[in-house]
């Protein structure tokens, strides 16, 4: 519509319109670039956060979500941080063609290049090459897959074997014709995320005796905590040697010197004390929560209603109380590694018609209870997240053909609720500055198993609700009528607290919530969300546009 528009304009409207939408888009990426590379402890505060996604619209299908379409978006004044899919191999260029590598690569980029825009560049899980040809066929002593008691190998890459083909296979995926062609274009960009899907098949802790090196190193009879750290040890040992081989085969230095490896999943464990099984799926060790931040430059985490499991955006069982757990590790991991880069994943659990006949999603399964689901929905159910964590982006996942026409009104929530961050001084002031208040008057409802060394720290933010389940401990399938949470900044008496609130399934009216060491107010929700700004000074409640 805006097109056609401005092609019924006069020629000098027309000049003079795309003169302000350059400016305008030129102020917007100075922002976009000024916090992707702002520390994570800078005087000012905490990074403004930006929009991003998984799916890079390669497919014809999901051509929408590519690279010329996110830059239109940023030209209309939202705060993304562009994404691009990496670029094929040779074999691939060969099917694709050049043309169709062109298409989708040289002007956006070159474009990218014009607003010195930060990237992200998203990949598979870069260590999957280790599992095929020709490295599955080494010998056993040389085969960085887990070769086993009995002298098999299998598909699996093992944190004891050799570390050199780690470095090798990483140089495989930047030093190559397609992504010189990309430094070429954009030789400075200020930031280059190189983003993994971090899902290839690994050894796990529980099973090391399995493994014939760690038998051979180690022996029987270690305990859990000493499986942990050595698997972890090993693991960091090895992600990074694959990362120094992708830097090191970078052409431009400065893409070299401003790279940072993100993986998917590389924090936590949020799901820290869900149930007793928890640890089987963390490498907690005394002294280290997490190894994640000695492995990579930054995790995405993913907060996600499942299509798999009864995880959703109304119950105990929750991405909003799980992602409680990440509070305390996120400054554990800034003490690891100051210059980490926490960003989080969110999905809804709808990945199109074809696996919903597999998974029915909670979007199908909220509307078989009557409820509804919608993007405002969705975009209240994302703020809760970014607002426990201010991350420093939040990036949406969706299928690799999934339509943008259909995605579209989901993914403009997440950048809507990243554009008020920007847009309202009042949240701006709390982003930046404002300290998540703990509820110590509750503990969270995920108490199995807690290592003592973490007993102590504060994983329970949710504020007391006239409307919340009275009864505590609470159960995984319990219904949570309101989320809400407050940040505060000053000294008594003078404090200001701004607190968010989200009913996920309707709107509710004088919904009493208690702020630790000060008063219970009276507000309004929805589920889209709803900010109010309280005054201790004043005695004021107010609501935040």
């Amino acid at each position: 519509m805006t097109v056609f528009i401005r092609s019924c304009l006069p020629a000098f409207l027309i000049a003079s319109s795309s003169l302000a939408i350059a400016a305008d888009a030129k102020l917007v990426a100075d922002a976009i670039r000024a916090e992707a590379t702002r520390r994570n402890d800078d005087k000012e505060g905490r990074p403004l956060p930006l929009a991003s996604h998984w799916c890079c619209g390669k497919h014809p299908l999901s051509e929408g979500w590519a690279p010329a379409h996110q830059l239109r978006l940023i030209e209309e004044g939202h705060y993304l941080l562009p994404w691009f899919a990496h670029p094929p191999t040779e074999a691939q260029l060969g099917k694709e063609g050049l043309d169709a590598f062109l298409k989708y690569y040289e002007e956006p980029m070159k474009r990218a290049a014009e607003l010195k825009l930060p990237l992200t560049i998203v990949g598979t899980q870069w260590e999957c090459l280790l599992s095929a040809e020709p490295y599955i066929k080494l010998e056993p002593e040389k085969n960085p897959n887990v070769v086993t008691v009995d002298g098999k190998v299998r598909k699996e890459v093992c944190p004891f074997g050799p570390v050199e083909l780690w470095d090798e296979v990483g140089r495989k995926w930047t030093d190559n014709p397609q992504l010189k062609r990309l430094q070429a274009w954009y030789p400075d960009p200020p930031l280059v995320i190189f983003l993994s899907n971090n899902e290839h098949t690994k050894l796990r802790w529980h099973k090391a005796e399995e493994s014939r090196r760690y038998l051979a190193k180690y022996g029987k009879g270690k305990d859990d905590d000493f499986k942990r750290r050595v698997v972890a040890e090993g693991w960091i040992e090895r992600y990074r040697a694959l990362q120094k081989g992708m830097r090191d085969g970078l052409a431009s230095g400065a893409w070299r010197e401003r790279a940072l490896f993100v993986g998917y999943e590389a924090f936590g464990p949020d799901h820290m004390g869900r149930w007793g099984g928890w640890p089987n799926y963390s490498l907690h060790s005394k002294g280290r929560i997490s190894p994640a931040p000695l492995m990579w430059d930054g995790g995405s985490p993913s907060y996600y209603t499942h299509d798999w499991n009864p995880s959703r955006d109304y119950t105990v069982w929750s991405p909003q109380l799980e992602f409680m757990n990440l509070a305390f590790m996120l400054r554990e991991a800034w003490k690891l590694n100051p210059n980490f880069w926490f960003e989080f994943s969110v999905w809804d659990g709808y990945d199109g018609p074809r696996r919903e006949k597999e998974y029915p999603s909670p979007r199908t399964l909220y509307r078989m209870k009557g409820q509804a689901y919608n993007p405002e929905r969705y975009g209240g159910f994302v703020q809760f997240g970014i607002w426990l964590l201010r991350p420093r982006a939040v990036r949406e996942f969706r299928g690799w053909v999934f339509p943008a026409e259909e995605g579209l009104p989901y993914f403009m929530a997440i950048a809507e609720a990243v554009d008020r961050v920007h847009r309202s001084d009042v949240l701006r002031k709390f982003w930046r500055q404002g300290e998540l208040v703990p509820n110590r008057a509750r503990q969270h409802h995920y108490q199995a198993g807690i290592p003592d060394e973490w007993k102590g720290e504060d994983r329970w933010f949710l504020l007391d609700a006239s409307v919340n389940p009275q009864e505590f401990p609470w159960e995984l399938h319990w219904e949570v009528a309101v989320y809400s949470l407050a940040l505060v900044m000053g000294q008594a008496p003078e404090r200001q607290w701004l607190v968010y609130a989200h009913s996920p399934v309707k709107e509710r009216k004088g919904v009493k919530l208690t702020i630790p060491d000060y008063q219970q107010i009276t507000v309004d929700t929805s589920p889209a969300g709803v900010f109010w700004l309280v005054d201790e000074k004043a005695g004021r409640v107010e609501g935040v546009k």
